[in-house]
């Protein structure tokens, strides 16, 4: 497993220090985006800049991107096409009101190849409400 992270990494042209394959694979076994002080918890001695670099280095190389919550910003595994000069995260960002979590949503997105006579760098489709594990605690 360790080995398959040093992989990826490299492929990203990121050097796999021992605190970006931790934060890999912790990040690799999460269903919701994270934010800098959820990953932290998780690391009880580590120290909380080198996680942030190591979040800002991940997103700058296409390992990670970032949801921008209210004024939270949270960070989930990109995809493999993902790389330094684009990030493939055209899909929406979903926020449950009720367990608090926010979650990729990848059937539903906006189209990659939408020909325009402009440049689309970035899209953020972001939605609030109830996800579906609370509405059936909710019956």
């Amino acid at each position: 497993m360790k080995k398959d992270i040093e992989n990826k990494l490299i492929d990203k042209n990121t050097k796999p220090t021992s605190m970006r394959i931790l934060v890999y694979d912790f990040l690799s076994t999460q269903d919701a985006a994270l934010s800098l002080s959820e990953v932290e918890n998780h690391f009880d001695n580590a120290d909380r800049t080198t996680i942030y670099r190591t979040l800002k280095t991940f997103e700058e190389k296409g390992i990670v991107h970032s949801i921008q919550e209210n004024t939270t910003t949270k960070y989930k595994l990109c995809d493999d096409g993902c790389d330094e000069k684009t990030h493939k995260d055209w899909h929406l960002h979903f926020y449950c009101k009720i367990c608090r979590q926010t979650t990729c949503r990848e059937d539903i997105s906006f189209p990659e190849n939408v020909q325009t006579s402009f440049r689309i760098d970035e899209i953020r489709l972001f939605a609030k409400g109830i996800c579906e594990n609370c509405l059936e605690s909710l019956q």
